[in-house]
């Protein structure tokens, strides 16, 4: 089995890495080499001289394989801020080439491939170009995390309807239950899955510190 995707959310904050780690865990669990890549982070903190994103330890330590840090985070930025920015403060640019290069070596050596974007679908890069144009230059089916909080179902249409515009295959959506405390819960539920024309793979308890060890609903089986 060979498969691979690219997880993008409904903003940024509703859990895309613990989503994301947690896809990469259980396609391990298969028994699968499975590996997680996030091309470009910030908010880093430097370390023996290297920029190491949170997110990307979280996806190393979900994976079952030991690949390059420079193929999984192809780029890392100490600023947390915007990508785009970060990048012209350091000095750099974002460029697609390099992220599919590394992709591309990461797809050789696993079985599953879980590719997080930054924050939600059209997040600049560049002057040019986002992260929905990461996607297309991947050309991966997209997996849509739903943080459930007010307003997530026009946060949630209107991503599904730009992944369509982009010519893209929403393979399936997950809720994430990031707002405990957020009314008629299920009532946003049952709205979500009436309108998205895409499978709800799994909806997804609070986890404290975002821990995808804990989140026992199972996500692959339907991909």
């Amino acid at each position: 089995m060979k498969c691979a995707y690219f997880v993008t959310g409904t903003d940024t904050g509703v859990g895309k890495t613990t989503i994301s780690s947690a896809l990469v865990h259980q396609f391990a669990a298969l028994g699968l080499r499975s590996v997680g890549m996030k091309p470009v982070a910030s908010g880093c903190i430097l370390q023996d001289d290297v920029l190491l994103s949170e997110d990307v330890q979280q996806l190393k330590a979900a994976s079952n394989l030991t690949l390059p840090l420079s193929d999984i985070n192809p780029y890392a930025f100490e600023p947390a801020i915007a990508p785009h920015i970060a990048a012209s403060q350091a000095g750099a640019e974002i460029e697609l080439g390099v992220i599919q290069a590394a992709y591309a070596r990461l797809e050789a050596a696993a079985d599953v491939v879980i590719v997080e974007g930054v924050g939600g679908f059209r997040v600049p890069l560049n002057d040019t170009l986002d992260t929905a144009d990461l996607a297309v230059a991947l050309g991966l089916p997209v997996i849509l995390v739903v943080g459930l909080r007010l307003g997530c179902i026009n946060h949630a249409l209107l991503t599904a309807e730009a992944i369509a515009a982009r010519g893209l295959t929403l393979a399936g959506w997950i809720a994430n239950r990031i707002d405990p405390a957020m009314s008629m819960q299920e009532e946003n539920l049952q709205a979500l899955r009436l309108r998205l024309q895409a499978p709800c793979l799994g909806v997804v308890p609070w986890v404290a510190a975002g821990d995808f060890t804990e989140i026992d609903t199972e996500l692959v089986a339907q991909l």
